[in-house]
């Protein structure tokens, strides 16, 4: 399938459902049981969320039409739980190659003082934020099905913000791409490269190159082997990013040669 032109077309093994409005993509598809029996995905868009959720307690902002709101539904029973975090991984890099490829598309001149819209300049933040610089411009949410030693569903959220230029929350830095490139954009172009993308990575799970995915989602870290401020429950420190675990757990060393491991929420980047 990967080498296929890809399309959002149903099909015996893809399924896309199209809502106007729904409290969210995550909680639609974790309820979500098919006429007709599964596909191998099924991809969840709506215009908007009333409850829209990011990780923990965080709420997503997207006005109303303006951002690209979906959740794909897989069920990877090919991979143990033990690799459950390359789930997250594979959908990170397929977002951020999308969004690369979106903005060398639409502007191969995109810049900011003395810096070029590169492959250094879209990062995925640990665990799957992605930033632009040093701004955020899509937030994941996944959630898995576990059923003894097998995955049985993944759901996995994804808010890219694409035509919205004002925020209002208390999120942190966001970005959207039309404040890139000065002006609104077609969202199911982006959408496409995303689920190809996805597709593509997809397929080498199940040929089983789970740490060749681990490698290149390293290669894209944001702020990987470099010495940073950073903040955990006994305060401030500075350190640097070794590795991300396949549990997911980010492993530090700090200025002291300490080697520090961290679960989601546990370390905060001070940006």
């Amino acid at each position: 399938m990967a080498d296929i032109h890809f399309c959002l077309d149903d099909s015996p093994w893809f399924r896309m459902v199209e809502l106007d409005e729904v409290t969210s993509t995550n909680d639609f598809l974790r309820s979500y049981r098919p006429v007709g029996g599964e596909r191998r995905l099924t991809l969840l868009t709506a215009e908007h969320q009333t409850a829209g959720r990011g990780a923990g307690t965080n709420h997503w902002e997207s006005v109303r039409g303006k951002n690209l709101l979906f959740s794909i539904l897989v069920h990877p029973r090919h991979l143990s739980p033990n690799h459950i975090f390359v789930l997250s991984e594979l959908l990170a890099l397929a977002v951020r190659q999308a969004l690369e490829d979106f903005l060398q598309m639409e502007r191969k001149d995109i810049q900011r003082p003395g810096k070029e819209c590169n492959n250094a300049y879209l990062k995925i933040k640990w665990p799957n934020d992605i930033y632009y610089g040093d701004r955020k411009i899509c937030g994941m949410l996944i959630e898995n099905e576990l059923q003894g030693q097998q995955i049985e569903r993944s759901v996995m959220g994804v808010g890219i913000n694409v035509n919205q230029t004002g925020f209002h929350s208390d999120a942190p830095t966001p970005i959207s791409l039309a404040q890139i490139l000065g002006h609104e954009v077609e969202k199911r172009f982006v959408l496409e490269k995303v689920v190809e993308n996805f597709v593509h990575l997809y397929d080498r799970t199940e040929q089983k190159e789970i740490e060749e995915l681990h490698q290149l989602y390293l290669r894209h870290l944001y702020r990987m082997g470099e010495l940073n401020p950073f903040r955990d429950a006994d305060g401030p420190f500075r350190g640097t990013i070794i590795d991300v675990a396949p549990t997911g757990y980010l492993e530090l060393v700090d200025e002291t040669g300490l080697k520090r491991r961290y679960a989601f929420k546990e370390v905060e980047y001070v940006i």
